[in-house]
């Protein structure tokens, strides 16, 4: 009985994050993941109490594994101004996966206070690999720079999820500039 709702709850998760990522946070609904997985609408209520609690888990499930993948390609990189490359570059390269599309639809929702605070310390995270780096290159404030590495990485997210009229290679080069040169390119 466990492992059949282990496997009911990742087919939720996994519905949440297809909904999510094709119609964004509009699609995900109680009625949509029980047509998406088979389910009574009311057999959703069952593993989710609300679609917050919907959103947590995928953050909870997600945010490490994508976390990882930009860990593991800061840590290929031979310098710190590599480093800092990597972490742009790596999580633009992520924007196309639902993983990504997922969270980044989460991210735009009215979430709960409980929800909002474990994206917010998520993101903490992530920026937080980029520190050492800042700190090697010599920035006098290698928290705040990481803080607005992070910001240039979202603005890039955001223009390459419109449908820019840029490449997306052209969206990431350009962030990667700005990362690594600031306005003077």
């Amino acid at each position: 009985m466990a492992e059949h709702r282990s496997m009911q709850r990742a087919a939720l998760l996994d519905a949440a994050r297809s909904l999510l990522s094709e119609g964004g946070t509009e699609a995900l609904t109680f009625p949509a993941l029980a047509e998406r997985t088979g389910l009574a609408r009311s057999s959703v209520y069952e593993y989710f109490r609300s679609r917050a609690a919907v959103v947590e888990e995928l953050c909870e499930a997600d945010f490490p594994v994508w976390a990882a993948e930009v860990a593991a390609a800061m840590e290929r990189a031979g310098t710190a101004e590599g480093k800092v490359e990597a972490y742009v570059r790596q999580q633009l390269a992520l924007v196309g996966d639902r993983r990504h599309r997922a969270v980044v639809a989460i991210s735009a929702s009215e979430l709960d206070a409980g929800a909002r605070e474990k994206i917010r310390a998520a993101h903490g995270g992530l920026v937080a690999m980029i520190v050492e780096a800042l700190a090697e290159l010599g920035h006098a404030q290698p928290r705040l720079a990481a803080m607005l590495v992070q910001g240039v990485v979202d603005a890039a997210v955001r223009r390459i999820e419109l449908g820019a009229a840029e490449d997306p290679a052209v969206v990431t080069d350009a962030a990667v500039t700005m990362a690594l040169r600031g306005v003077r390119g």
